[in-house]
């Protein structure tokens, strides 16, 4: 059995992540949210779907900030803020961290290794962000790039943090033809958990290495 992590970045987003959370409802499948603190913030009862649907929510940092552009003390602070919040909101401490645009520092990285906390990056994307991506094309590098093993990144919402108007709603589309072809491949769908806690092959621990710090 061939085996993938879905992970969707920069929600909720109340337009786009319920049709999501629907979809996925419907597969029965689990998924990683890495969402942003203040979309959290303004939308709790997504959060608590979320969880009583069985997946897993991470951070991504309160406002999608690039740490390159963050002092140190700023990098602090949100740490902070994201950890209260996700506590708030769930009752548990924040496991799973993906920074924006994966650019970590070793502010970042210093952080999550104070809070005892995973970073979390990606094997595959779709670009689903960008104007002028269909769902089709969306769907085609998925199929071409997908591999055993694989983290898949895709965005349930990022109109405001730099995705084309309508993204989200085309990776939906894409993922209703999509994720019926991957079941067909053979392929079982990893909550972050069982995909670090899964000893599959030497390949995927290496790869492992890379994705996953510390």
């Amino acid at each position: 059995m061939k085996s993938l992590v879905l992970t969707f970045d920069d929600g909720p987003d109340i337009r786009y992540t319920p049709l999501l959370l629907n979809l996925l409802k419907y597969q029965n499948i689990p998924a990683t949210f890495f969402v942003v603190g203040n979309h959290a913030k303004a939308h709790p009862e997504l959060i608590r779907q979320m969880l009583s649907e069985g997946h897993t929510v991470g951070g991504h940092t309160m406002a999608h900030k690039n740490a390159l552009l963050s002092t140190p003390a700023d990098i602090r602070k949100d740490f902070q803020a994201s950890i209260r919040l996700h506590r708030e909101l769930t009752g548990d401490a924040l496991k799973y961290f993906r920074p924006p645009w994966g650019i970590s520092t070793p502010f970042v990285n210093n952080y999550v290794k104070k809070y005892h906390m995973r970073r979390v990056l990606w094997d595959v994307m779709a670009e689903d962000w960008e104007g002028g991506t269909t769902s089709r094309t969306i769907s085609v590098k998925l199929k071409e790039r997908v591999f055993d093993g694989a983290v898949i990144c895709l965005h349930d919402a990022g109109e405001d943090t730099g995705g084309a108007k309508g993204a989200p709603r085309r990776t939906i589309e894409a993922l209703i033809h999509t994720i019926p072809w991957l079941k067909a491949q053979g392929y079982q769908f990893l909550t972050m958990d069982e995909y670090i806690k899964g000893v599959n092959s030497h390949v995927i621990q290496q790869r492992k290495k890379r994705l996953l710090w510390p």
